[in-house]
């Protein structure tokens, strides 16, 4: 082999390297950025609920409209 082909062939298997790692690092993101936005999810869902049992509607139950 000569030194263009050796070289050729390392930089080859560097740039495979890097564009592994960059892959990672973005899977790696996004993940963090899915688990954040599911997390706040389940958070909203939560004040949601506390919310409706908190403050029922204020005649349900009490009044009753009937006409004949």
């Amino acid at each position: 082999m000569d030194m263009s082909s050796m070289m050729s062939a390392q930089l080859s298997q560097l740039r495979h390297t890097v564009s592994l790692s960059v892959m990672k690092m973005a899977q790696n993101t996004m993940a963090a950025g899915a688990t954040a936005m599911i997390q706040d999810f389940s958070n909203a869902q939560q004040s949601v609920q506390q919310a409706a049992q908190a403050a029922p509607h204020p005649t349900a139950g009490k009044v009753i409209d009937i006409s004949v």
